[in-house]
């Protein structure tokens, strides 16, 4: 049983074993990082050493190790790879000024602490610290007890999403799952993989809502204009949506909306790649996919549980503008080309010419990812099932085009020529069954249209994250979309586009 104030700084919970505070403590092992302090207090025999002594195996790695009280040496140093944690017990201390004799400053700095008896020095105390306080729960049953944890400063903040997470994975069946991190993606939010006792397997998406960014235009931030999920709310209404009509998306097996936690199917790691690159039959079943969704009446709104609808928001021409515009702010510097500012202007000037026919033509829902990391390949499934759909959270209402670029010209594979054909063809033939009215040659234009402006948008984002970010790895990936982006400005629509790009961006054209 948990209890809590208001003010999510103060987090009582219900121990009844021993056992039961031992795992707790392992839990708070999670909200620590070097340089943090834990004071620990209670009656006597309440349990501040066990709680102590858990954490200690914990973050040593070590379950064998004694970690006795240090009530006679009062500070217990313990070093392993690059953390130095300190335990100490302030029970035989006189007062905070002693602790100058004992060269506690000197021992703490950098270093991880738990003390023991720490109201003995209030005045050595950081304001930004754990507190825990162990009380006796009832006389019946000795080993109870009730614990009280308050996160004092910067604590507070980390203390909430933390008790969301252990009342989430309690309350949908995964607290005693083993937890790993899952490599993520180039976006904000985290993942863990889940594995119960009984050999079941989920994903633990950590995605609190965002702060939104300063604003750049009209006075909203860049997310805003290009209609970026700010919080899971879209990847909920979608995942239902696409499993409803038929698509394989994860089903949900538990969700805090409030703290941005969803704990999802896990739909395994098998791709629609291998070592040689594109798998053509897999490509092509992605394909046939988006002619399936594209081919249906879709909703532009999505029910999520009981918090309301999510409104689908459109692809419109102020959010495709914003993205190719990253080519300018982020990948120009990259190049090291000049630009100015008029010559930035007519950039946009013709880009907005090319886009507003696409955003005039047909739309349905645009997963915005729709490409080889976010695919996976599901064979115990039939037909159109066996594509597995993962990341769709950014969602607008689009051109139909823009998905299938999204596949035929895989930022994260090279997709050769005669297979982006192949899958084009494919799509267009579904389609033609679906409808026999499909405008084919009106698709191939929006095609090369879209393809080069998501080309333009991911030479950006690419470079961003580099600069940015600190995130070098994905330039590795940047000779791949240039090519893309080259072999898009071919088309006779973005021909004045293209005279621009190898006017301004010779390097681009470099090795052509």
């Amino acid at each position: 049983m948990t209890q809590d104030d208001p003010e999510n700084s103060v987090w009582r919970v219900y121990a009844s074993s021993e056992e039961e505070t031992a795992t707790l403590a392992h839990e708070v092992v999670a909200l620590l990082r070097r340089g943090d302090m834990v004071t620990l207090s209670g009656d006597l025999g309440a349990g501040k050493t066990t709680f102590a002594r858990a954490m200690i195996r914990d973050l040593l790695n070590d379950p064998q190790i004694e970690a006795p009280s240090p009530t006679f040496t009062l500070m217990q140093v313990y070093e392993k790879g690059n953390l130095r944690l300190v335990h100490a017990d302030f029970y035989r201390l006189g007062g905070a000024e002693e602790l100058a004799g004992l060269g506690w400053d000197e021992a703490v700095d950098d270093a991880l602490a738990l003390v023991e008896w720490a109201e003995r020095a209030p005045t050595a105390l950081p304001a930004d610290r754990l507190e825990v306080h162990l009380d006796f729960a009832e006389s019946e049953r000795p080993q109870a007890r009730i614990i009280t944890i308050v996160g004092h400063g910067f604590f507070a903040q980390r203390l909430a999403p933390f008790r969301a997470l252990r009342d989430l994975l309690r309350k949908s069946g995964w607290s005693d799952a083993k937890r790993a991190f899952l490599q993520g993606d180039a976006s904000s939010r985290a993942y863990e993989t889940l594995e119960n006792p009984d050999g079941s397997r989920a994903i633990l998406m950590i995605s609190p809502q965002r702060p939104d960014g300063p604003p750049i235009r009209y006075g909203k931030s860049y997310s805003a204009i290009a209609h970026l999920a700010e919080n899971i709310r879209p990847f909920v209404a979608l995942a239902d949506g696409l499993r409803a009509h038929g698509f394989s998306a994860p089903r949900l097996y538990g969700k805090d909306l409030d703290a941005g936690l969803l704990i999802v199917e896990d739909l395994g790691r098998e791709g629609i790649v291998d070592d040689h690159g594109p798998m053509p039959e897999r490509y092509l079943e992605a394909a046939a996919v988006l002619a399936s969704l594209h081919a249906q009446r879709l909703p532009d709104a999505l029910p999520v549980d009981d918090a309301g609808a999510y409104v689908i928001p459109p692809y419109d021409l102020d959010a495709l503008l914003i993205e190719i515009e990253l080519l300018l702010e982020w990948y120009v510097p990259h190049t090291r080309a000049v630009v100015a500012s008029g010559a930035r202007a007519t950039f946009v000037k013709l880009w907005r010419q090319a886009l507003v026919e696409v955003v005039g033509g047909p739309q349905t829902w645009t997963l915005r990812d729709y490409h080889s990391p976010n695919l996976i390949w599901l064979p115990e499934r039939r037909g159109l099932g066996r594509v597995g759909i993962i990341d769709f959270q950014d969602c607008v209402l689009g051109h139909p085009a823009y998905d299938l670029a999204s596949l035929g010209q895989d930022a994260r594979v090279t997709v050769p020529d005669d297979l982006e054909l192949k899958l084009m063809a494919h799509y267009a033939q579904r389609r033609r069954a679906a409808d026999p009215s499909f405008d084919m040659p009106g698709f191939a234009r929006a095609y090369s249209i879209l393809a080069a402006q998501r080309a333009t948008k991911i030479v950006g984002i690419f470079a961003r994250l580099n600069q940015r970010d600190g995130k070098p790895g994905y330039l590795r990936h940047l000779p791949r979309v240039e090519g893309y982006l080259r072999k898009s400005l071919q088309h006779p629509a973005l021909a004045e586009i293209k005279a621009w790009s190898q006017a301004n961006l010779p390097t681009l054209f470099d090795h052509v």
